[in-house]
């Protein structure tokens, strides 16, 4: 791609009284969405130092480590562009890796489906925008807890580490906790404490894609993520950078 089709410029945000700037060089031409997932990790990778830096200055700190991969049996919540990246990083993979991860992704998929759980989880997406907090956060809470009991690891877990980390979905970015990481095993409100963030960009990210294109119903959980992929073609509309970029802070800041 020659030079004169990507266009740079600055962001300055303040978000909760929390300043956050970004230099982005995005392409000034119509993409789709997967061509923008890079920059928008690396936004979600700025939000997440800001983050950390207020834990940081009330004397707190990550906890979070190669080797500990508690959070990594969490119904892992992706964007719809996400289940595109992850099956065509999958798909990229040599022999014999990429058939172990495609075994592990059809064995999780397998369990889950013979327990009811995607459906029941994605009866309660349907549901949940008619619902009241108190109706709809206790019933979300049970079944991501009935997942996380089943103690399936994600599919790119190796070692109780992520093998994908650089690729790693926006969620997992934003996924950071200061208390001891052996609670993480036994997650509550008490024993677990996030850092917080200025915004969540895995949530900008669900809604964008879902209004160009989506098939989904709610948002996908990764470990279902090659399934929906073969099921769904993909089918989304091209825009240019900064028209992507406009929209994904539109919907962030909602």
């Amino acid at each position: 791609m020659s030079q004169e089709e990507w266009v740079t410029g600055k962001i300055g945000l303040r978000i909760n009284d929390a300043p956050v700037e970004f230099e982005l060089t995005v392409p000034a031409t119509p993409v789709k969405p997967q061509r923008m997932l890079p920059i928008f990790q690396a936004m979600a990778n700025s939000f997440v130092e800001v983050g950390v830096n207020v834990a940081e200055a009330e004397g707190r700190s990550v906890s979070c480590k190669a080797g500990c991969g508690a959070c990594c049996r969490q119904p892992v919540p992706i964007s719809e562009v996400e289940v595109y990246q992850i099956a065509e990083l999958v798909e990229a993979m040599d022999e014999p890796r990429r058939s172990e991860v495609l075994q592990r992704f059809q064995d999780a998929a397998e369990h889950f489906h013979k327990i009811g759980w995607y459906e029941r989880f994605e009866e309660h997406q349907k549901k949940a925008p008619e619902m009241t907090f108190d109706e709809g956060y206790p019933e979300g809470m049970k079944l991501v807890m009935e997942y996380f009991n089943e103690g399936i690891p994600c599919p790119f877990l190796e070692n109780e580490s992520c093998s994908i980390h650089q690729q790693r979905p926006v969620a997992c970015r934003e996924y950071l906790v200061t208390s001891p990481s052996d609670n993480c095993s036994r997650p509550s409100a008490e024993g677990v404490r996030m850092v917080e963030l200025p915004a969540k960009p895995s949530r900008g990210l669900t809604k964008l894609v879902s209004s160009f294109g989506g098939q989904l119903v709610g948002f996908p959980v990764l470990s279902r993520a090659l399934e929906l992929a073969q099921e769904n073609p993909e089918d989304f509309r091209s825009r240019s950078g900064p028209e992507w970029i406009k929209e994904f802070l539109d919907k962030l800041v909602v």
